[in-house]
Protein backbone atom coordinates (compact mmCIF):
# COMPACT_ATOMS: atom_id res chain seq x y z
CA UNK A 1 0.00 0.00 0.00
CA UNK A 2 1.19 3.34 -1.05
CA UNK A 3 1.74 5.84 1.94
CA UNK A 4 0.69 9.34 1.09
CA UNK A 5 2.27 11.92 2.98
CA UNK A 6 0.68 15.20 3.80
CA UNK A 7 2.05 18.71 3.96
CA UNK A 8 0.37 22.13 5.62
CA UNK A 9 0.19 24.89 4.23
CA UNK A 10 0.48 28.48 5.99
CA UNK A 11 -2.77 29.24 5.68
CA UNK A 12 -4.00 25.91 7.15
CA UNK A 13 -1.23 25.69 10.30
CA UNK A 14 -2.80 28.69 11.16
CA UNK A 15 -6.87 27.44 11.03
CA UNK A 16 -5.65 24.51 12.64
CA UNK A 17 -2.65 25.39 15.62
CA UNK A 18 -1.08 23.04 17.36
CA UNK A 19 0.94 23.13 20.70
CA UNK A 20 1.79 26.06 22.32
CA UNK A 21 -0.25 28.46 20.06
CA UNK A 22 -3.83 26.61 20.50
CA UNK A 23 -3.40 27.22 24.31
CA UNK A 24 -2.71 31.06 23.92
CA UNK A 25 -5.76 31.49 21.68
CA UNK A 26 -7.87 29.50 23.97
CA UNK A 27 -6.47 31.83 27.16
CA UNK A 28 -7.14 34.73 24.78
CA UNK A 29 -11.16 33.81 24.33
CA UNK A 30 -11.57 32.95 27.52
CA UNK A 31 -10.33 36.69 28.80
CA UNK A 32 -12.19 38.32 25.77
CA UNK A 33 -15.56 36.52 26.78
CA UNK A 34 -14.91 37.69 30.61
CA UNK A 35 -14.07 41.44 29.90
CA UNK A 36 -17.40 41.03 27.76
CA UNK A 37 -19.58 39.62 30.44
CA UNK A 38 -18.33 42.20 32.71
CA UNK A 39 -18.21 45.34 30.76
CA UNK A 40 -21.79 44.59 28.79
CA UNK A 41 -23.99 47.54 29.20
CA UNK A 42 -26.79 45.20 30.64
CA UNK A 43 -26.28 42.44 32.89
CA UNK A 44 -28.15 39.27 33.31
CA UNK A 45 -29.70 40.25 36.30
CA UNK A 46 -31.32 43.46 34.55
CA UNK A 47 -31.92 42.28 31.39
CA UNK A 48 -35.55 43.51 31.83
CA UNK A 49 -34.47 47.11 31.37
CA UNK A 50 -33.38 48.82 28.37
CA UNK A 51 -34.07 46.34 25.11
CA UNK A 52 -35.69 43.48 26.64
CA UNK A 53 -39.39 43.49 26.42
CA UNK A 54 -42.42 41.37 27.35
CA UNK A 55 -41.67 38.75 24.90
CA UNK A 56 -38.21 38.19 26.04
CA UNK A 57 -39.33 37.61 29.54
CA UNK A 58 -41.57 35.34 28.51
CA UNK A 59 -38.53 33.59 26.64
CA UNK A 60 -36.45 33.57 29.51
CA UNK A 61 -39.36 32.15 31.96
CA UNK A 62 -39.95 29.19 29.22
CA UNK A 63 -36.42 27.90 29.53
CA UNK A 64 -34.95 25.32 31.35
CA UNK A 65 -32.57 27.58 33.95
CA UNK A 66 -34.85 27.81 37.20
CA UNK A 67 -35.34 31.90 37.42
CA UNK A 68 -36.60 33.38 40.63
CA UNK A 69 -39.56 35.77 40.26
CA UNK A 70 -38.14 38.68 41.50
CA UNK A 71 -35.57 38.67 39.56
CA UNK A 72 -36.84 39.31 36.27
CA UNK A 73 -40.18 41.52 36.90
CA UNK A 74 -40.26 45.18 36.69
CA UNK A 75 -39.01 47.04 40.03
CA UNK A 76 -41.60 49.78 40.63
CA UNK A 77 -41.61 52.83 39.77
CA UNK A 78 -38.21 55.34 40.67
CA UNK A 79 -39.56 58.51 42.57
CA UNK A 80 -37.74 61.97 42.07
CA UNK A 81 -36.69 62.22 45.76
CA UNK A 82 -33.02 63.01 46.43
CA UNK A 83 -31.02 59.46 47.17
CA UNK A 84 -27.87 58.36 48.23
CA UNK A 85 -25.48 56.00 46.70
CA UNK A 86 -24.56 52.55 47.83
CA UNK A 87 -21.35 50.48 47.05
CA UNK A 88 -23.06 47.90 46.23
CA UNK A 89 -25.76 49.30 43.93
CA UNK A 90 -25.27 49.27 40.29
CA UNK A 91 -25.81 52.70 37.74
CA UNK A 92 -28.11 49.84 35.64
CA UNK A 93 -31.13 50.36 38.38
CA UNK A 94 -32.39 51.07 41.82
CA UNK A 95 -30.78 49.67 44.50
CA UNK A 96 -32.25 45.94 45.78
CA UNK A 97 -34.80 46.19 48.72
CA UNK A 98 -33.31 46.21 51.88
CA UNK A 99 -35.44 43.19 52.96
CA UNK A 100 -35.31 40.23 50.36
CA UNK A 101 -38.41 38.20 50.55
CA UNK A 102 -37.60 35.22 51.75
CA UNK A 103 -39.80 33.34 49.71
CA UNK A 104 -37.38 34.45 46.53
CA UNK A 105 -34.17 32.51 46.14
CA UNK A 106 -31.25 34.28 45.41
CA UNK A 107 -28.79 33.36 42.29
CA UNK A 108 -24.93 33.39 42.89
CA UNK A 109 -23.10 36.15 40.60
CA UNK A 110 -19.74 37.04 40.29
CA UNK A 111 -18.50 40.30 41.67
CA UNK A 112 -18.52 43.38 39.78
CA UNK A 113 -16.97 46.61 40.45
CA UNK A 114 -18.92 49.11 42.11
CA UNK A 115 -20.57 51.80 39.85
CA UNK A 116 -20.06 55.90 40.55
CA UNK A 117 -22.79 57.16 42.85
CA UNK A 118 -25.18 59.38 41.62
CA UNK A 119 -27.90 62.06 43.71
CA UNK A 120 -30.61 62.29 41.46
CA UNK A 121 -32.72 59.30 39.87
CA UNK A 122 -33.47 59.52 36.13
CA UNK A 123 -36.53 58.46 34.50
CA UNK A 124 -35.35 58.92 31.38
CA UNK A 125 -32.43 56.30 31.69
CA UNK A 126 -35.36 53.64 32.65
CA UNK A 127 -37.37 53.43 29.06
CA UNK A 128 -39.32 50.96 28.17
CA UNK A 129 -40.83 50.15 31.71
CA UNK A 130 -44.38 49.30 32.12
CA UNK A 131 -45.93 51.09 34.54
CA UNK A 132 -48.75 49.16 35.71
CA UNK A 133 -48.44 45.09 34.57
CA UNK A 134 -50.87 43.07 32.55
CA UNK A 135 -53.68 41.72 34.73
CA UNK A 136 -53.84 38.54 33.36
CA UNK A 137 -50.77 37.34 34.39
CA UNK A 138 -51.20 35.59 38.01
CA UNK A 139 -47.19 35.82 38.13
CA UNK A 140 -46.90 39.44 38.00
CA UNK A 141 -49.71 40.36 40.28
CA UNK A 142 -48.14 37.84 42.82
CA UNK A 143 -44.73 39.93 42.08
CA UNK A 144 -46.04 42.85 42.44
CA UNK A 145 -47.76 42.19 45.61
CA UNK A 146 -44.65 40.88 46.92
CA UNK A 147 -42.18 43.93 46.02
CA UNK A 148 -44.85 46.89 47.35
CA UNK A 149 -44.92 44.79 50.76
CA UNK A 150 -41.27 43.66 50.99
CA UNK A 151 -39.65 47.28 49.44
CA UNK A 152 -42.02 49.34 52.81
CA UNK A 153 -43.19 47.48 55.56
CA UNK A 154 -43.78 50.48 57.25
CA UNK A 155 -45.91 51.89 54.15
CA UNK A 156 -50.19 51.75 55.20
CA UNK A 157 -52.33 50.22 52.85
CA UNK A 158 -54.62 52.85 51.61
CA UNK A 159 -57.99 53.15 53.59
CA UNK A 160 -61.43 52.10 52.34
CA UNK A 161 -63.82 54.76 51.32
CA UNK A 162 -66.39 55.33 53.84
CA UNK A 163 -70.08 54.87 52.64
CA UNK A 164 -71.91 57.77 51.50
CA UNK A 165 -74.21 58.67 54.58
CA UNK A 166 -77.87 60.04 53.69
CA UNK A 167 -78.66 63.56 54.40
CA UNK A 168 -80.89 64.31 57.62
CA UNK A 169 -83.35 66.73 56.81
CA UNK A 170 -81.24 69.67 59.14
CA UNK A 171 -79.00 69.74 55.65
CA UNK A 172 -82.18 71.08 53.58
CA UNK A 173 -83.24 74.07 55.93
CA UNK A 174 -83.20 76.53 53.58
CA UNK A 175 -85.01 74.58 50.52
CA UNK A 176 -87.72 74.04 53.37
CA UNK A 177 -87.54 77.88 54.21
CA UNK A 178 -88.14 78.90 50.61
CA UNK A 179 -90.42 76.07 49.66
CA UNK A 180 -92.44 77.50 52.90
CA UNK A 181 -91.85 80.53 52.45
CA UNK A 182 -93.05 80.26 48.42
CA UNK A 183 -96.28 78.28 49.52
CA UNK A 184 -97.36 80.85 52.06
CA UNK A 185 -96.88 83.79 49.67
CA UNK A 186 -99.28 81.64 46.97
CA UNK A 187 -101.91 81.06 50.09
CA UNK A 188 -101.28 84.87 51.09
CA UNK A 189 -102.27 85.79 47.67
CA UNK A 190 -105.59 84.09 46.57
CA UNK A 191 -107.00 84.58 50.84
CA UNK A 192 -106.00 88.34 50.66
CA UNK A 193 -107.38 89.35 47.12
CA UNK A 194 -110.80 87.67 48.07
CA UNK A 195 -110.55 89.75 51.46
CA UNK A 196 -110.02 93.11 49.76
CA UNK A 197 -112.90 92.00 47.11
CA UNK A 198 -115.55 91.07 50.11
CA UNK A 199 -114.64 94.50 51.58
CA UNK A 200 -115.47 96.46 48.77
CA UNK A 201 -118.71 94.48 47.79
CA UNK A 202 -119.59 95.00 50.98
CA UNK A 203 -119.50 98.85 50.61
CA UNK A 204 -121.14 99.01 47.10
CA UNK A 205 -123.60 96.82 48.95
CA UNK A 206 -124.57 99.17 51.44
CA UNK A 207 -124.39 102.44 50.06
CA UNK A 208 -124.38 101.84 46.05
CA UNK A 209 -127.37 99.21 45.67
CA UNK A 210 -131.26 100.03 45.48
CA UNK A 211 -132.62 102.18 48.01
CA UNK A 212 -129.37 103.20 49.14
CA UNK A 213 -127.77 106.64 49.84
CA UNK A 214 -126.33 106.98 46.37
CA UNK A 215 -129.23 105.19 44.32
CA UNK A 216 -131.55 108.25 45.67
CA UNK A 217 -129.19 110.72 44.91
CA UNK A 218 -127.90 110.09 41.78
CA UNK A 219 -129.63 108.25 38.43
CA UNK A 220 -126.79 106.27 36.92
CA UNK A 221 -124.85 104.12 39.19
CA UNK A 222 -121.22 102.12 37.72
CA UNK A 223 -118.55 102.21 35.46
CA UNK A 224 -121.60 101.66 32.24
CA UNK A 225 -124.09 103.40 30.60
CA UNK A 226 -126.84 100.44 31.50
CA UNK A 227 -128.79 99.57 34.08
CA UNK A 228 -126.78 96.12 34.34
CA UNK A 229 -123.57 97.09 34.46
CA UNK A 230 -121.00 96.52 37.41
CA UNK A 231 -120.80 98.93 40.05
CA UNK A 232 -116.64 98.70 40.82
CA UNK A 233 -113.84 98.51 38.30
CA UNK A 234 -111.09 96.75 39.59
CA UNK A 235 -107.82 98.71 38.42
CA UNK A 236 -106.04 96.38 40.84
CA UNK A 237 -105.66 93.88 43.56
CA UNK A 238 -106.30 96.90 45.84
CA UNK A 239 -107.63 99.42 44.25
CA UNK A 240 -111.68 99.42 42.86
CA UNK A 241 -113.24 102.15 41.93
CA UNK A 242 -117.28 103.37 41.79
CA UNK A 243 -118.70 106.35 39.43
CA UNK A 244 -121.75 108.01 39.84
CA UNK A 245 -123.58 110.59 37.73
CA UNK A 246 -126.91 112.33 37.12
CA UNK A 247 -127.30 114.96 39.64
CA UNK A 248 -127.47 118.68 40.00
CA UNK A 249 -124.91 121.32 40.14
CA UNK A 250 -122.05 118.32 39.32
CA UNK A 251 -121.26 116.46 36.41
CA UNK A 252 -120.64 113.89 38.30
CA UNK A 253 -118.64 111.92 41.27
CA UNK A 254 -115.99 108.96 41.70
CA UNK A 255 -115.08 107.06 44.55
CA UNK A 256 -111.79 105.71 45.29
CA UNK A 257 -111.38 102.95 47.22
CA UNK A 258 -107.89 101.89 48.19
CA UNK A 259 -107.12 99.15 50.26
CA UNK A 260 -104.03 97.35 52.30
CA UNK A 261 -102.61 95.03 49.80
CA UNK A 262 -103.59 92.05 51.56
CA UNK A 263 -102.44 89.85 48.79
CA UNK A 264 -98.87 90.51 48.98
CA UNK A 265 -97.18 89.14 52.39
CA UNK A 266 -94.15 91.49 52.62
CA UNK A 267 -96.82 94.07 52.67
CA UNK A 268 -98.73 92.08 55.13
CA UNK A 269 -96.07 91.63 57.68
CA UNK A 270 -94.82 95.67 56.95
CA UNK A 271 -98.69 96.59 57.82
CA UNK A 272 -98.00 95.05 60.94
CA UNK A 273 -95.79 96.96 62.47
CA UNK A 274 -96.70 100.35 60.83
CA UNK A 275 -100.30 99.77 60.51
CA UNK A 276 -102.56 101.54 58.16
CA UNK A 277 -105.95 102.05 56.95
CA UNK A 278 -108.49 101.24 53.97
CA UNK A 279 -109.10 104.24 53.03
CA UNK A 280 -112.26 105.63 50.13
CA UNK A 281 -111.90 108.94 48.49
CA UNK A 282 -114.52 110.73 47.06
CA UNK A 283 -114.37 113.42 44.53
CA UNK A 284 -116.84 115.87 43.19
CA UNK A 285 -116.61 117.08 39.49
CA UNK A 286 -118.93 120.71 39.99
CA UNK A 287 -120.05 122.85 37.07
CA UNK A 288 -118.50 125.86 36.62
CA UNK A 289 -121.76 127.94 37.17
CA UNK A 290 -122.69 126.05 40.31
CA UNK A 291 -119.63 126.98 42.67
CA UNK A 292 -118.75 130.56 44.06
CA UNK A 293 -115.08 131.47 45.25
CA UNK A 294 -114.73 128.80 47.84
CA UNK A 295 -111.25 127.24 49.29
CA UNK A 296 -111.67 125.42 52.61
CA UNK A 297 -110.26 122.67 53.77
CA UNK A 298 -111.10 120.18 57.59
CA UNK A 299 -108.65 117.68 58.89
CA UNK A 300 -107.12 116.59 62.06
CA UNK A 301 -104.47 119.56 63.03
CA UNK A 302 -101.26 117.79 62.03
CA UNK A 303 -102.92 116.91 58.11
CA UNK A 304 -104.02 120.33 58.11
CA UNK A 305 -100.74 122.16 58.39
CA UNK A 306 -99.07 119.38 55.45
CA UNK A 307 -102.14 120.22 53.22
CA UNK A 308 -101.34 123.81 53.51
CA UNK A 309 -97.44 123.22 53.29
CA UNK A 310 -98.38 120.48 49.79
CA UNK A 311 -101.74 121.59 48.38
CA UNK A 312 -100.92 124.46 46.14
CA UNK A 313 -104.35 126.29 46.06
CA UNK A 314 -104.30 125.79 50.05
CA UNK A 315 -100.63 127.46 50.38
CA UNK A 316 -102.07 130.73 48.08
CA UNK A 317 -105.48 131.69 49.27
CA UNK A 318 -106.00 129.52 52.48
CA UNK A 319 -104.92 130.37 56.53
CA UNK A 320 -106.04 128.89 59.67
CA UNK A 321 -109.01 130.04 60.80
CA UNK A 322 -109.28 130.62 65.20
CA UNK A 323 -112.89 129.35 66.48
CA UNK A 324 -115.15 131.98 66.30
CA UNK A 325 -116.60 132.94 69.66
CA UNK A 326 -120.33 132.56 70.58
CA UNK A 327 -121.12 129.32 67.87
CA UNK A 328 -120.34 126.10 68.07
CA UNK A 329 -117.64 124.90 66.25
CA UNK A 330 -115.61 121.43 65.14
CA UNK A 331 -113.81 119.05 67.65
CA UNK A 332 -110.60 120.11 69.06
CA UNK A 333 -109.07 117.07 67.39
CA UNK A 334 -109.82 119.05 64.25
CA UNK A 335 -108.92 122.29 62.29
CA UNK A 336 -110.22 124.38 59.59
CA UNK A 337 -107.84 126.15 56.74
CA UNK A 338 -109.88 128.46 54.68
CA UNK A 339 -109.94 132.03 52.46
CA UNK A 340 -111.88 133.22 55.16
CA UNK A 341 -114.26 133.30 58.31
CA UNK A 342 -117.01 133.83 56.65
CA UNK A 343 -116.66 131.12 53.94
CA UNK A 344 -115.57 129.09 56.93
CA UNK A 345 -118.10 129.81 59.15
CA UNK A 346 -120.81 128.75 55.89
CA UNK A 347 -119.42 125.51 55.23
CA UNK A 348 -119.41 124.60 59.21
CA UNK A 349 -122.95 124.61 59.71
CA UNK A 350 -125.19 123.27 62.61
CA UNK A 351 -126.12 120.42 60.49
CA UNK A 352 -122.42 119.01 60.16
CA UNK A 353 -121.86 119.85 63.74
CA UNK A 354 -124.51 117.87 65.34
CA UNK A 355 -123.94 115.19 62.61
CA UNK A 356 -120.33 114.39 62.18
CA UNK A 357 -118.23 117.23 63.70
CA UNK A 358 -119.86 118.25 67.11
CA UNK A 359 -117.71 116.81 70.00
CA UNK A 360 -120.24 114.40 71.08
CA UNK A 361 -121.04 113.24 67.26
CA UNK A 362 -117.03 113.06 66.29
CA UNK A 363 -116.64 110.48 69.34
CA UNK A 364 -119.16 108.41 67.80
CA UNK A 365 -119.44 109.30 64.53
CA UNK A 366 -116.42 110.37 63.25
CA UNK A 367 -113.73 108.08 63.62
CA UNK A 368 -112.92 106.71 60.29
CA UNK A 369 -112.57 110.97 59.37
CA UNK A 370 -109.65 111.89 57.72
CA UNK A 371 -110.52 115.03 55.56
CA UNK A 372 -112.47 116.87 53.35
CA UNK A 373 -111.04 119.85 51.06
CA UNK A 374 -113.67 121.98 48.51
CA UNK A 375 -112.10 124.40 45.66
CA UNK A 376 -112.51 126.31 42.87
CA UNK A 377 -108.78 126.65 42.22
CA UNK A 378 -107.79 123.01 42.19
CA UNK A 379 -105.08 122.10 39.74
CA UNK A 380 -105.69 119.48 37.05
CA UNK A 381 -108.15 119.26 34.22
CA UNK A 382 -111.37 120.04 36.83
CA UNK A 383 -110.87 123.66 38.66
CA UNK A 384 -114.14 123.24 41.06
CA UNK A 385 -113.92 120.23 43.36
CA UNK A 386 -115.39 118.59 46.46
CA UNK A 387 -112.75 116.05 47.84
CA UNK A 388 -113.93 114.19 50.72
CA UNK A 389 -111.64 110.93 52.29
CA UNK A 390 -113.00 108.72 54.56
CA UNK A 391 -111.32 105.12 56.80
CA UNK A 392 -113.12 102.03 55.75
CA UNK A 393 -114.32 100.00 58.20
CA UNK A 394 -114.58 95.96 58.36
CA UNK A 395 -116.91 94.42 55.77
CA UNK A 396 -119.26 93.26 58.77
CA UNK A 397 -119.19 97.15 60.69
CA UNK A 398 -119.48 99.23 56.97
CA UNK A 399 -123.13 101.08 58.62
CA UNK A 400 -120.43 102.77 61.47
CA UNK A 401 -119.79 105.11 58.21
CA UNK A 402 -123.08 106.17 56.69
CA UNK A 403 -122.97 109.64 58.34
CA UNK A 404 -119.61 110.12 56.89
CA UNK A 405 -120.54 109.17 53.45
CA UNK A 406 -123.92 111.58 53.52
CA UNK A 407 -121.42 114.38 53.75
CA UNK A 408 -121.38 114.03 50.21
CA UNK A 409 -124.34 114.63 49.18
CA UNK A 410 -125.40 117.45 51.45
CA UNK A 411 -121.81 119.21 50.50
CA UNK A 412 -123.00 119.14 47.12
CA UNK A 413 -126.40 120.60 47.30
CA UNK A 414 -124.86 123.79 49.87
CA UNK A 415 -121.35 124.39 47.90
CA UNK A 416 -124.03 124.84 44.64
CA UNK A 417 -126.38 126.68 46.05
CA UNK A 418 -123.41 129.15 48.25
CA UNK A 419 -122.97 132.47 47.48
CA UNK A 420 -120.47 134.74 48.58
CA UNK A 421 -121.38 138.46 50.20
CA UNK A 422 -120.23 141.74 48.16
CA UNK A 423 -117.91 142.45 50.83
CA UNK A 424 -116.34 138.47 50.80
CA UNK A 425 -116.52 138.63 47.11
CA UNK A 426 -114.27 141.87 46.44
CA UNK A 427 -111.74 140.14 48.69
CA UNK A 428 -111.56 137.07 47.03
CA UNK A 429 -111.64 138.82 44.09
CA UNK A 430 -108.70 140.75 44.84
CA UNK A 431 -106.63 137.81 45.94
CA UNK A 432 -107.14 135.61 43.07
CA UNK A 433 -106.51 138.74 40.36
CA UNK A 434 -102.89 138.78 42.95
CA UNK A 435 -102.46 135.44 42.12
CA UNK A 436 -102.94 135.37 38.55
CA UNK A 437 -100.37 138.44 38.14
CA UNK A 438 -97.97 136.59 40.36
CA UNK A 439 -98.38 133.78 37.54
CA UNK A 440 -98.26 135.68 34.80
CA UNK A 441 -95.05 136.81 36.36
CA UNK A 442 -93.35 133.63 36.80
CA UNK A 443 -94.51 132.64 33.38
CA UNK A 444 -92.61 135.41 32.25
CA UNK A 445 -89.92 135.00 34.09
CA UNK A 446 -89.65 131.07 32.99
CA UNK A 447 -90.16 132.06 29.17
CA UNK A 448 -87.54 134.56 29.57
CA UNK A 449 -85.35 132.00 31.49
CA UNK A 450 -86.01 129.58 28.53
CA UNK A 451 -84.91 132.13 26.13
CA UNK A 452 -81.10 133.38 28.02
CA UNK A 453 -80.77 129.58 28.47
CA UNK A 454 -81.78 129.27 24.37
CA UNK A 455 -79.13 132.15 23.52
CA UNK A 456 -76.23 130.88 25.79
CA UNK A 457 -76.51 127.33 24.18
CA UNK A 458 -76.48 129.18 20.56
CA UNK A 459 -73.25 131.25 21.37
CA UNK A 460 -71.65 128.06 22.85
CA UNK A 461 -72.00 126.46 19.37
CA UNK A 462 -70.58 129.72 17.75
CA UNK A 463 -67.62 129.45 20.08
CA UNK A 464 -67.06 125.87 19.28
CA UNK A 465 -68.00 126.38 15.77
CA UNK A 466 -65.04 129.32 15.43
CA UNK A 467 -62.79 127.21 17.62
CA UNK A 468 -62.79 124.22 14.91
CA UNK A 469 -61.53 127.24 11.59
CA UNK A 470 -58.69 127.90 10.64
CA UNK A 471 -56.33 130.66 11.64
CA UNK A 472 -56.56 131.76 8.17
CA UNK A 473 -60.51 131.89 7.81
CA UNK A 474 -60.58 133.40 11.62
CA UNK A 475 -58.36 135.96 10.64
CA UNK A 476 -60.82 137.37 7.42
CA UNK A 477 -63.60 137.24 9.70
CA UNK A 478 -62.14 139.19 12.03
CA UNK A 479 -61.25 141.65 9.10
CA UNK A 480 -64.42 142.07 7.43
CA UNK A 481 -65.99 142.01 10.72
CA UNK A 482 -63.44 145.07 11.44
CA UNK A 483 -64.28 146.70 8.12
CA UNK A 484 -67.91 146.97 9.07
CA UNK A 485 -67.55 148.58 12.26
CA UNK A 486 -65.39 151.13 10.69
CA UNK A 487 -68.15 151.60 8.21
CA UNK A 488 -70.48 151.61 10.12
CA UNK A 489 -68.96 154.42 12.49
CA UNK A 490 -67.92 156.84 9.75
CA UNK A 491 -70.23 160.33 9.32
CA UNK A 492 -72.64 159.97 6.45
CA UNK A 493 -71.76 162.73 3.86
CA UNK A 494 -74.96 164.19 1.12
CA UNK A 495 -73.76 165.34 -2.15
CA UNK A 496 -75.51 168.24 -3.54
CA UNK A 497 -75.63 170.04 -6.91
CA UNK A 498 -75.36 174.14 -7.28
CA UNK A 499 -76.91 174.96 -10.57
Amino acid sequence: MAKHSFSLSPFSSFILPRGDTLFYLIALFSILSLLLHHLSPVSAENRHFEGFDADEIDDFADSDEPISVAEHLPPPPPTTTLSVSDPIESHHGPPPPSDPAPQVTSQPSDPKPASTSFDYWDEDEFEGIPQSPPSDSPLIMESATATSSDSDPGLKPEPEPEPEIPKSISSYTVEIVCVSFLIMFVINYFTGKKENENLALAWATKFATKDSIFEKNFSLLGVGETDDSPLLLKEGQNVFKFYASGRRFCQGMLATMELKSRHDLISRLYNMVVPCKDEITFEVYMNDDAMDHVVVAVAKKKLVKTMQKEITDLQRFASLVSPPSGRKWIAEELAVVSESKEVAGDMISETVLDQVFGDKAYEKFGKGFISMHFSDQHLGSHKKMLVFKFALPDAKNMADMTRLVALVPYYIDLVGRYKLSSHARTKTEGARMKVAQEIYKELQNARQEALQRKKAEQRKKMEEAEAKLGAEALRKREAKERARQMKKAMPKMKMTRTG
